[in-house]
């Protein structure tokens, strides 16, 4: 339990740990990383082909999203006679 809410950072949350989150430290990690990126840039612009990766504020956060509000029918399901 430790590990996962004080270690793990979440893709979902743009990679900062669930206590980062809930103290509301998010915000300012996410910020940092956008200024460390545009620094790291204009000191070395040919590392980069294309944009930098933006790292934005997830609003929202769901336990278990759902991927799609349809039911996915299973190919070999029963057919009604």
């Amino acid at each position: 339990m430790h590990w996962y809410n004080q270690e793990h950072r979440h893709s979902a949350i743009e990679f900062v740990t669930p206590a980062q989150r809930h103290a509301g430290l998010d915000k300012a990690l996410l910020a940092q990383r956008n200024t460390v990126y545009e620094k790291a840039r204009a000191a070395n612009p040919t590392r980069w082909a294309g944009q930098i990766r933006q790292w934005p504020y997830v609003k929202e956060v769901h336990l278990n999203p759902q991927k799609s509000r349809e039911k996915k029918v299973k190919p070999d399901a029963k057919k009604a006679a």
